[in-house]
């Protein structure tokens, strides 16, 4: 039987990071996926537990339980300076499923969506399935959003991308250029959708939220990067109130409601202790410098990370093939979109061990 399936399937690509982590072997050193190493605090676990011990294992309703979105709301306000009310905020499955409804929501077929490029693997991608056309937004040679030729590009577009600190590079933008960027999208008609999940991985500079310059931003945020919490499946969306009254039809017909269990673990996280975000950031830097000053001693020149915990390092395709032939997962530039084919993104969300036999597998591979 033949099938016939969509075309904005077939026009879409497996998620390359995905391949490679799944096709690791039992001795890989696996620097490809983007996941903390740590435990989820366990304070977030034990409001978890009580969360089933109590029962609360039903549908919730469709924007999320309301502790969690006044926490949230409260987070937004202390932490952001954004003053996004409880009823303007959707809980989502994850930071993904947030991206999701607010392409299915906002694009229509033919519209443009801008996007870093190299940026992270989902944007094009769920362009792509909303019928839109991603347009790729270029980087600097340091790794940052090159303002005046993202403002070149936004007369006529939908929606543009923004990601800070950012996947795969781990630069982080400047209050003037995200400034810059919301104002003259405001000019254009452009919703910024500004995506701040690594927002508390920052090395020296400050995160500076998108919202703050204008009301034409959709915010996305997740507890999975800064609560070591990715396999529980919790993200927000937060916006104006007729952006949520759309977005939430789409959640409605493809998600439902996150889970239960998620949300209260999350009410746990946000009013919680915060000591262990600061002990994961100062960790993270601590290996982002063992890992740089590393590669940097092998000859391999890079911007180093203001935030996230990656490094984005200029490297052909072949020297990354034999690498991860050595036994070290790493991701070719290639799967971040057109425009760094001759780079190679290395998470160091792993421990100082692993990074120290990753090290010594890329010497061996450019020493021989």
């Amino acid at each position: 039987m033949s099938m016939k399936f969509a075309e904005r399937v077939k026009d879409i690509e497996i998620s390359g990071i995905r391949r490679l982590f799944e096709a690791a072997g039992p001795n890989s050193v696996n620097l490809g996926l983007g996941q903390p190493d740590f435990d989820t605090p366990q304070h977030i676990k034990d409001a978890a537990i009580k969360a089933i011990q109590e029962g609360k294992t039903g549908y919730t309703g469709n924007n999320g339980i309301p502790e969690l979105r006044n926490a949230i709301s409260a987070k937004f306000k202390t932490e952001n300076q954004l003053s996004y009310t409880p009823d303007q905020i959707i809980v989502t499955a994850g930071a993904s499923e947030a991206l999701h409804i607010v392409m299915q929501a906002m694009v229509g077929d033919g519209d443009r969506v801008l996007c870093p490029d190299p940026g992270f693997v989902s944007y094009a991608s769920l362009a792509i399935l909303a019928g839109a056309n991603p347009i790729s937004v270029p980087l600097t040679n340091d790794l940052h959003i090159d303002v005046e030729r993202a403002k070149e590009l936004m007369d006529g577009a939908k929606l543009f991308v923004l990601n800070s600190p950012a996947n795969p590079t781990g630069a982080v933008e400047s209050k003037e250029s995200i400034k810059a960027i919301v104002e003259y999208a405001d000019d254009a008609g452009v919703t910024v959708v500004s995506d701040e999940v690594y927002e508390h991985f920052i090395y020296g500079k400050k995160h500076w939220s998108a919202g703050q310059f204008g009301e034409n931003v959709i915010t996305i945020n997740a507890t999975s990067k800064t609560y070591a919490m990715t396999g529980w499946r919790l993200g927000y969306l937060a916006a104006s109130p007729d952006i949520i009254g759309q977005c939430i039809k789409v959640h409605q017909y493809c998600q439902a409601c996150a889970t239960s269990i998620s949300q209260y673990a999350a009410v746990a996280a946000y009013e919680g202790d915060q000591h262990p975000v600061m002990v994961m950031r100062d960790e993270y830097r601590a290996r982002r410098d063992l890992f740089c000053k590393g590669l940097s001693a092998l000859g391999l020149n890079f911007p180093l990370p203001e935030g996230a915990f990656y490094a984005f390092v200029p490297m052909k395709p072949a020297l990354t093939r034999k690498i991860i032939d050595a036994g070290v997962v790493i991701v070719p530039g290639s799967a971040f979109g057109v425009n760094a084919p001759d780079y190679a993104r290395m998470s160091y969300a792993t421990s100082r061990e692993n990074l120290g036999r990753a090290l010594d597998r890329i010497q061996k591979v450019i020493c021989d």
